[in-house]
């Protein structure tokens, strides 16, 4: 059965071709469980939402499954017990059509990526004052000064044990980053500082900013006041996704215009499962809100706005550092 428990977005780089008005009939009879709780910091969203399906996500507790039939295999589609829980952090479930929320959750063969030879190109720390050189595996990245924050300019490939390759490509690790739980964003090991230390899935943990978490030396796991500090620098959340995401690579018509040179890749996510490729991008802070949810950067698509929602810490997603 595929578990939705780290799903934060209806969409996978998987086009199911089902029977649509059946199927979404049917999918509208159960609620999801999905990373994203119900608080987000960017609640107020622009007028005019295009997403023409919503639902509400506020569940009462109890476990069901269906199995809707596709052409390609079966997408299995189930709700399981949790205390609350919402897509993108406003209380409710966003696509675009119905045959896009119907798209979803797949880890057959047909999920892996398309570009599987995309790769990223290194910079030259010799030759380019923006680019700075990870000493512990030697990586460089590209960095990018926007206000008064230097930010990198590409998300974070340092392997660590539980880290993934999206679809486990390791092309994607080079093209996307790769993709981390909490508590190794956090490096709740100890390994390398000890700001983030114990912190994890289920822990209370009492962090010292800045935490320093998995980044490189110099860096930081930036906090959800400095991922708020750079959508204010871009102008407001209420445009700050179209700005931040990169000019290519985003699913239909969801490329940004990439003002800041902050590039914003749809890396989608990890976890149980890998889904959301090309749809979403997904950043971690370093803020818990409770034993159990962090908060995150979240940018889509369909939409011009980023927002902070808070989700599930067994999820993975991706890591951009911050200069200290």
């Amino acid at each position: 059965m595929t578990n939705l428990w780290c799903h934060p977005g209806l969409l996978s780089s998987s086009r199911r071709r089902g029977s649509i008005h059946f199927a979404f009939a049917l999918f509208l009879a159960f609620f999801f469980v999905a990373c994203g709780d119900d608080g987000s910091d960017f609640a107020t969203k622009p007028s005019g939402d295009s997403s023409s399906s919503v639902m509400s996500s506020s569940l009462a507790k109890s476990s069901s499954s269906i199995i809707l039939q596709s052409s390609d295999g079966e997408t299995n589609v189930s709700s399981s017990s949790a205390e609350s829980s919402s897509n993108r952090g406003d209380g409710e479930f966003h696509s675009s059509s119905s045959e896009q929320a119907l798209s979803v959750m797949t880890n057959s063969s047909s999920a892996k990526s398309s570009d599987p030879e995309d790769k990223r190109d290194q910079c030259n720390v010799e030759t380019d004052e923006n680019c700075f050189k990870d000493e512990r595996d030697g990586q460089t990245y590209r960095t990018v000064k926007i206000g008064d924050q230097v930010w990198m300019a590409e998300n974070l490939n340092y392997e660590t044990s539980n880290s993934q390759c999206y679809n486990d490509y390791t092309s994607n690790c080079a093209k996307y980053g790769r993709l981390y739980l909490w508590s190794d964003a956090m490096d709740s090991a100890g390994i390398w500082s000890t700001n983030g230390k114990g912190c994890g899935y289920d822990k209370r943990c009492s962090p010292t900013y800045p935490v320093r978490g998995v980044c490189p030396t110099g860096w930081h796991l930036p906090s959800k006041i400095e991922w708020k500090t750079l959508c204010t620098a871009v102008g407001d959340s209420s445009t700050a996704g179209t700005k931040l995401k990169s000019t290519s690579g985003w699913f239909s018509n969801g490329n940004g215009t990439d003002d800041f040179g902050f590039s914003a890749l749809p890396a989608g996510r990890g976890g149980s499962g890998y889904y959301s490729e090309r749809y979403y991008a997904f950043f971690w802070s370093s803020t818990a809100y409770d034993s159990r949810n962090a908060y995150q950067m979240s940018l889509y698509y369909d939409n011009d706005y980023a927002e902070l929602p808070h989700v599930l810490v067994y999820c993975a997603y991706s890591v951009r550092c911050v200069k200290d």
